[in-house]
Parts: C-alpha cells; sequence; structure tokens
C-alpha cells in the first residue's frame, strides 16, 4: 500500500517543565497532543514515549553548537538533513544565511522527493502582498519558500485558499482580510484539519507550517499562547479523525523551542518533540533513533527512507 507522509511543523515549540505557569502546553486544552502520547503532554521528565500506534521522541536542536537554535539554520537541518549551525559555524535565523542557500536549493526534501517520483505539496497559502515583498527581497524566503520554489512546488494563492486547496498559516483565513482579501471565508481550525486530510490523500507528502506558536512563544502572552495551541489542537484532532493510518504517517515536529517558557522572550535550548502516528510509525522511529544522535538531522533522511523502494 502507498504510503501518504503528513507533516505538521510546530514552530517555535520545545519539550519544557511541567508548570502551567510558565509552559502554556500545561495551561491550554490539548485532547489531540495528549491523545498521540497516551493521556500526558512531554516534558524535561518525559520526553519519550512508544505504545500502539503513536510515539513520542525527543530531537535536539542544538545540534552540537553553541548558542541559541535560530530558524535559518534549525529549519535548514530538518528539511535537508545538514548540519547548518555547524555548517557555518553558529546559529542564524530567521531566514537562512547566503552560505546555506545553495546547499538548501539542492537537497531540501522536496526535491529530493520529486527526484523520486513523488508528488508534494506545501499545503500553507500566501497572500499577494507576500509575492510582492519576496520579488523586491529575495534573500527573505524562509527555507519552506526556498525549497519549494527550487525544487518546482508551486507556492499556494489565495485562489487556492477559496478553493479550500490550501491553508492559511492563522488556521481560520481571517487574517487575510486585513491582506487585502476582505472576501475570503473564515472557517473554524477543525475545517483546516479536514482540508488537510484532503490534501493528504492527493499527494506523497504534505508539509503544512504552523508559525503562530513561535509567535506568541515570542509575545510573553500566556493567553496568546494558549490560544494559539488550542486552535493547533482543534485542527489536530480534525486531521487524527480524518485520516485512514493504514496507509497515513503523521508527523509533528519543528525546529526549536520557545513557547514552552514563557518566562524567557528568547529561544531555548530544550529538545523539540517528534509526534508520530500511523502507517510505519515503528519503522519511521527506527531511522529517528538509528543515528548516532537523534536530532533535527535525522528527520530528512528519515522521510526518504520511507520512500525508497524495496
Amino acid at each position: 500500500m502507498n504510503l501518504h507522509f503528513h507533516m505538521l511543523f510546530l514552530d517555535g515549540v520545545g519539550i519544557g517543565k511541567n508548570d502551567p505557569a510558565v509552559n502554556p502546553f500545561f495551561a491550554a486544552r490539548l485532547p489531540g497532543l495528549r491523545s498521540l502520547a497516551s493521556g500526558a503532554l512531554p516534558s524535561l521528565r518525559r520526553r519519550c514515549h512508544a505504545e500502539g500506534t503513536s510515539t513520542l521522541l525527543a530531537l535536539d536542536a542544538t545540534l552540537g553548537v553553541e548558542g541559541l537554535p535560530q530558524s535559518g539554520t534549525g529549519q535548514t537541518a530538518l528539511f535537508t538533513g545538514i548540519n547548518a549551525p555547524r555548517l557555518i559555524g553558529r546559529h542564524f535565523g530567521p531566514h537562512p544565511s547566503s552560505s546555506l542557500r545553495p546547499a538548501i536549493e539542492e537537497h531540501n526534501v522536496f526535491r529530493r522527493l520529486h527526484q523520486r517520483g513523488r508528488r508534494c505539496c506545501f499545503a500553507n497559502a500566501f497572500p499577494q502582498r507576500f509575492f510582492d515583498y519576496v520579488q523586491l527581497h529575495p534573500t527573505r524566503l524562509t527555507v519552506t519558500t526556498l525549497s519549494c520554489i527550487s525544487a518546482g512546488v508551486p507556492l499556494l494563492r489565495a485562489g487556492d485558499l477559496a478553493a479550500g486547496r490550501g491553508i492559511s498559516a492563522d488556521l481560520t483565513n481571517a487574517g487575510w482580510h486585513g491582506l487585502g482579501h476582505p472576501e475570503m471565508t473564515v472557517i473554524d481550525p477543525a475545517e483546516a484539519g479536514r482540508r488537510l486530510v484532503r490534501l493528504t490523500k492527493h499527494f506523497d507528502f504534505v508539509l503544512f507550517e504552523y508559525w503562530k506558536t513561535d509567535h506568541a512563544g515570542h509575545s510573553l502572552r500566556m493567553s496568546e499562547a494558549i490560544d494559539v495551541l488550542e486552535k493547533f489542537d482543534v485542527m489536530l484532532v480534525a486531521i487524527l479523525e480524518g485520516i485512514d493510518r493504514r496507509e497515513t504517517l503523521l508527523v509533528v515536529t519543528n525546529d526549536h523551542g520557545n513557547i514552552e517558557d514563557m518566562s524567557v522572550k528568547t529561544h531555548t535550548r530544550n529538545p523539540v518533540p517528534a509526534y508520530l502516528y500511523g502507517h510505519r510509525q515503528e519503522e519511521f522511529r527506527e531511522q529517528l533513533l538509528g543515528r548516532s544522535r537523534s536530532d533535527l538531522c535525522s528527520v530528512t533522511p528519515a522521510i526518504l527512507h520511507m520512500f525508497t523502494p524495496v
């Protein structure tokens, strides 16, 4: 049976203390994430779990380099398998440095899956303002958008979002009204989850990037952090209810910590969670654990392994 790989990139989420005063994961209602770890969320004292069809692992985001992990290098490591901070000698972000662009363009997971004949989709839809901005500032592309452009994976637009073929970064489309698209229909996060399930049925690899968690972590507003986590979880529940786990592997992970410690405005050195659920999750887990250390660089090689012909 063919594999459909569904990846949720939950930006700025590490594994922190079991303390609702500083960690919104333990203050929010998150039945979806809890269901992926037998009812208990990850903490620094409970980093891993494996039972039945789901697994929780902790991935190192520091990659053996001093300093706080950053998005440019962390996402490069996550989506290429290359230790980007070691390559350039430091953590760097939020966008990738110019020295990393050739590696991203050549080795990103979209490009390598396309070379194997796999159908890929970056589910985030972008307003026209984004395309106008990056035309003037091409160095401001994120790792994910640069990867798609170099791999020939189309970036989705307002028309795709309106037709239900894409997902807004805020899940509900509400933010598009202030981006020059007042006609965009507002949906609830559960509908966003159902749309992602439909996309997964038409592609081999689907990625959705939720950056609101990282933004909320930097805000130091606990109410905002709880809100963005609960919206994500509503979407996640709809995904778990809709996917066929006999043919779909769901992976939820990210590039660095932040929101799990609202006592600081910066990123953290905490490990990041990797939730695995569904088809062949045990095999994917073994690929992540089979390296000398389980870190961000393990993810893309594990994805490529899952699509390697037997």
